[in-house]
């Protein structure tokens, strides 16, 4: 517990010191927030669906832990490419729990994303439906931070080049964002595109915060969290088989 405590501390460090990072991965939200929350608000209410902007808050949300999240993976990467992960693998420490430390770490900082997202979007003018369940959203968000940082984190320990993890995460992130809900309701879809919707994981986090935060879901809040937990803790497993196949 000490060495995942150790990681997660030294991961959020490694982060924070980066201040125009942090600065720039708000960039995105905040343009989806303001060019489309109030560019399509108009046609959203003439289509009879209610405030477009109330309805898109919460899958920005999710989009601006989803990147930070995934993408924290390529700390990996760089700590191969300078040794830094040889002289922590050569530690006497079990290869799952620096994967664990390495995944608490980008997810917190993801979180801290995603409650900066929300923060900036109440100021611009959403209204969480119930404040009661603020908390409970929370836990979505950490949810969908811990997978998708467990996603990054084991595909960069199976990969060498930067460049080609870029690659791989922007042809994943993509079509994980778009095909999640976060920019349309799910009702009325075709059949085939809400297949694709159904087996997109981060459906769940954008429906589970959505269900908390504007009182709009299309699963339920039980579905969304049993979703996603059961596949954080299958591809934290993953990455922690794919950590220890990792020769030092």
């Amino acid at each position: 517990m000490n060495a995942i405590y150790i990681l997660w501390l030294r991961e959020i460090k490694r982060y924070s010191r980066s201040k125009a990072r942090i600065v720039g991965s708000l960039g995105q939200p905040l343009l989806f927030l303001v060019a489309l929350g109030f560019g399509l608000s108009s046609v959203f209410q003439k289509a009879g669906a209610g405030n477009y902007f109330q309805f898109l808050a919460p899958g920005v949300i999710a989009m601006g832990i989803l990147f930070t999240a995934i993408f924290a993976g390529i700390q990996v990467i760089w700590d191969k490419e300078f040794g830094f992960l040889k002289e922590t693998l050569v530690a006497p420490v079990s290869r799952l729990n620096i994967m664990l430390g390495k995944t608490l770490g980008g997810a917190t900082i993801a979180i801290f994303q995603g409650i900066i997202v929300l923060i900036l979007s109440i100021f611009i003018g959403f209204k969480p439906s119930n404040p009661v369940l603020i908390p409970l959203a929370f836990i979505y968000m950490a949810l969908i931070a811990i997978l998708f940082t467990a996603l990054g984190t084991a595909i960069a320990s199976v990969l060498n080049d930067i460049s080609g993890f870029q690659l791989i995460m922007n042809f994943l992130v993509q079509p994980l964002f778009f095909l999640s809900g976060a920019l349309f309701p799910l009702n009325g879809l075709p059949k085939f595109l809400f297949i694709i919707t159904a087996l997109d994981p981060l459906s769940y986090g954008v429906d589970g915060l959505r269900g908390t935060l504007s009182s709009v879901n299309h699963f339920s809040l039980l579905m969304d969290f049993s979703v996603l937990f059961i596949l954080a803790v299958i591809v934290i497993s993953i990455g922690g088989f794919l950590f220890s196949k990792i020769q030092t």
